[in-house]
């Protein structure tokens, strides 16, 4: 085969790319229409059944592409994502219809900068506040008047939030309701208990994932009710706009418990086996030379959480007041595996890992 050879194969591979491209464009206009009628008639995006019946198809198919199984689910896992968001994309637009006012504190932020960007998906006239600039005003201060606004949402820091809130309270709007998104709401019941005593309706409201999410995904949303759940609910889903807005409600004294674990408990697991793995004297680059698929899987995990803002990592432990439970439940946890293996005891470690599984329940 000759040099020339080569290069005409990798001109016919472009171009057979360039078809690749052209059908995918269609996949997702088809998308789009399908997103069109789910949103018209008030159904959800996501149908389970017809995209394992997608993933069936592409393993099907994969012997015949010359694909193996695996990685023709992984690119067909991929185009689905690719179709879920485009229909999600298009319930939103098809959904939007003029909203409200918005008035968003700590705008610049990066969970400010993702709720900017849903409500300007909502069609909400939004205003920001930072004092890093870049929005519309600078501070609270220099809003005049906070009743021609239908919601306040704050996004700061949670070393902030109370200030922020007590700083409403001094203004008393009547009109808007305000939203605060803490990850940890123990710090904020003194703040909150003015607010309420003050006439000023505020909602906690606590997004269940970070600024990379997609606005046209599934979103999960703790609701933590301080007094009228059905009230909240719906003032929250006007405010969010979003057709596929999933929203967990639960008593306000209950959500930092629950936080403990689903937070507090999953940071801690990968700052452990990374702190570990720092203690071990191995060097990273022969870990990853042979590095199993379960060490892979961990070590992703562990460089999500590690790459976030230590500072608000810090104050998810620091003030859950339920920490102290969490981190006895880790050690006794610990202990008890240890001694286990250290006594062999088969039966009792097979015992263990069961209530474990039970514990955390079916895989999805």
């Amino acid at each position: 085969m000759t040099g020339d050879d080569l290069e005409k194969l990798r001109a016919e591979i472009a171009e057979t790319d360039r078809e690749l491209f052209a059908l995918l464009a269609r996949r997702m206009e088809l998308s789009g229409r399908i997103g069109a009628i789910k949103a018209e008639r008030g159904e959800g995006v996501s149908v389970r059944a017809i995209e394992d019946q997608v993933l069936a198809r592409a393993r099907a198919a994969s012997e015949a592409c010359g694909v193996s199984g695996p990685a023709m689910e992984a690119i067909f896992r991929a185009i689905v994502q690719a179709s879920v968001e485009r229909q999600h994309a298009v319930g939103l637009e098809r959904r939007a219809k003029g909203g409200g006012r918005v008035l968003l504190v700590g705008a610049e932020g990066g969970m400010g900068r993702w709720f900017r960007g849903l409500f300007d998906h909502a069609g909400h006239d939004v205003v920001g506040v930072d004092p890093r600039g870049g929005v519309e005003h600078a501070s609270l201060a220099d809003v005049p008047d906070l009743d021609r606004f239908d919601w306040i949402l704050v996004a700061t820091p949670l070393g902030t939030t109370a200030g922020v809130l007590d700083e409403l309270v001094l203004r008393a709007p009547r009109r808007a309701t305000v939203v605060e998104v803490s990850s940890i709401q123990a710090a904020l019941a003194h703040p909150l208990a003015r607010a309420r005593a003050a006439g000023v309706s505020v909602i906690a409201l606590h997004p269940m994932f970070g600024p990379g999410k997609s606005v046209h995904g599934p979103l999960t949303f703790a609701l933590a009710v301080r007094t009228d759940e059905a009230r909240e609910t719906e003032r929250v889903r006007a405010l969010l706009a979003h057709p596929y807005a999933r929203i967990v409600a639960m008593p306000f004294e209950h959500h930092d418990r629950m936080m403990g674990w689903l937070l507090g408990l999953a940071h801690l697991s990968g700052m452990l086996f990374a702190s570990a793995l720092a203690r071990s004297g191995l060097d990273a680059a022969e870990l990853e030379a042979c590095a199993s698929t379960t060490f892979a899987r961990q070590k992703a995990t562990a460089l999500s959480i590690l790459g976030e803002d230590p500072a608000l990592y810090l104050d998810i432990q620091r003030l859950n007041p339920h920490r102290e439970a969490v981190y006895a439940a880790v050690g006794d946890a610990l202990a008890e595996l240890a001694e286990l293996v250290r006594r062999g005891d088969k039966d009792a470690f097979a015992q263990c890992l069961e209530r474990a599984r039970a514990a955390i329940g079916p895989a999805e």
